[in-house]
């Protein structure tokens, strides 16, 4: 192997030796060097590009074969983050490495030097590009496979992979450029240190929260969330490794610090798309004045009410019976009595069970709130079995427009400021 390296390097040499010999005849006196030079950078440049050029074709057209995505995704990975065509600059890379004395055969020592460590600090180069590829194929392969819990991990991993990958190369490139100790430059370092752990405060949290956030699989892109302490409630568009940015419903963005995502309180609202229910909370107001007890007449006009006549009915004999044998029985505050906001409620919880709309599953009621300077609130608790923003608003619209009109018939009054 070596015996054949060192023909192929002899062959170099002699293919080269012409054009050297040419060069010297019409290079001015005195500045044949520089033209050697120059021509000599200029053919092995042109001879890198040539290697490149043809391992880049070889390599992307045998990885083009496995491009079917659901058989060979880790295949179809490589392929898009470009890893291959970092490979084919490493091979031409070493190649050039090792042809580069044939080419500057008689080169002074210092010549030598510099492309020497030029290769060298191309390695170190090429292999940081195949460090950030080979992030961005673990990023498209989870992608493939729609695991959304470990892209957003991925994300902030990969973030810290790139700041320690910047720091790492570049202790390694000038070390390649000056020929000096790594160990001498990490060690100038130590007295920044503290300085280094300030600047990256945020980036150590944000990692930090990116792992737990995974782990946990609390949160994902794509997830429908509220944040009270900043007022935002959107989709999570983007999880980095410092900041957060969420797709607002009145299409702007918000952006906040990914650490927030472990200490604030976080609505993960994703759940009611995922279980196709939505919760309806949300309360009627009524005038504590118009509330009163109801007549005989009263009563005997709201049986005209479908959804209330026979509880009506049933509510009058029974009350009847247990004043049948009480003193004063005429006073209508004696005893039992119903009141127009009670039986309103009955209505009211009669009419929202008969809504096809409403998950028959989940709870469906009305009930009072405490009592509030604004009057007695009447709450509708229930959930929808469509949670499409649209159908949701007109389902509860409905609701409570049919409500607040029918409140009317009761003589009860619905809260409201008097201008």
């Amino acid at each position: 192997m070596k015996d054949q390296l060192k023909e192929t390097k002899d062959l170099i040499q002699e293919l080269t030796e012409p054009l050297y010999i040419y060069i010297s005849k019409i290079s001015p006196t005195g500045l044949e060097w520089v033209f050697h030079m120059i021509v000599k950078l200029a053919l092995l440049c042109i001879i890198f590009f040539v290697i490149d050029f043809i391992l880049k074709i070889i390599i992307n057209n045998i990885f083009s074969i496995f491009r079917n995505q659901e058989k060979y995704p880790i295949v179809n990975s490589v392929y898009a983050s470009r890893i291959t065509n970092s490979l084919a600059h490493l091979i031409a890379l070493l190649i050039i490495g090792g042809i580069h004395e044939s080419i500057f055969a008689g080169a002074l020592r210092n010549t030598t030097k510099f492309i020497v460590r030029s290769v060298n600090l191309g390695i170190v180069m090429i292999f940081a590009g195949m460090l950030y590829r080979g992030l961005t194929a673990f990023r498209n392969y989870f992608v493939i496979k729609q695991d959304y819990y470990k892209i957003m991990a991925l994300n902030a991993i990969s973030e810290t992979v790139k700041i320690l990958g910047i720091f790492i190369f570049s202790v390694v490139g000038l070390c390649v450029v000056f020929g000096i100790k790594g160990t001498t430059i990490v060690g100038s370092l130590g007295a920044i240190t503290a300085v280094l752990v300030l600047v990256f405060r945020d980036t150590i949290l944000g990692f930090v929260t990116g792992l737990h956030v995974a782990t946990s699989k609390n949160l994902k892109v794509g997830d429908w969330v509220s944040i009270p302490k900043y007022n935002v409630e959107g989709n999570i568009a983007e999880i980095n490794l410092l900041t957060t940015r969420i797709n607002n419903f009145d299409k702007t963005f918000s952006t906040i610090p990914t650490y927030d995502l472990l200490t604030t309180e976080i609505k993960n609202l994703q759940v009611i798309s995922e279980k196709n229910t939505r919760r309806i909370k949300k309360s009627i107001y009524f005038n504590i004045n118009s509330f009163k007890f109801l007549t005989d007449s009263d009563i005997q006009r709201l049986k005209s009410i479908n959804l209330i006549s026979e509880y009506l009915e049933e509510s009058s004999v029974n009350l009847k019976k247990e004043k049948e044998n009480m003193a004063h029985k005429e006073e209508i505050i004696n005893g039992r009595q119903l009141t127009n906001i009670g039986v309103f409620r009955i209505y009211a919880q009669k009419y929202i069970e008969r809504i096809p709309e409403l998950d028959k599953e989940g709870p469906i009621m009305v009930r009072q709130l405490n009592i509030t300077p604004q009057g007695l609130p009447l709450e509708i608790y229930s959930f929808t079995n469509d949670t499409e923003w649209v159908k949701f608003e007109q389902i509860q619209a409905d609701i409570f427009d049919h409500l607040l009109v029918a409140s009317k018939v009761f003589d009860l009054e619905v809260m409201q400021v008097k201008v």
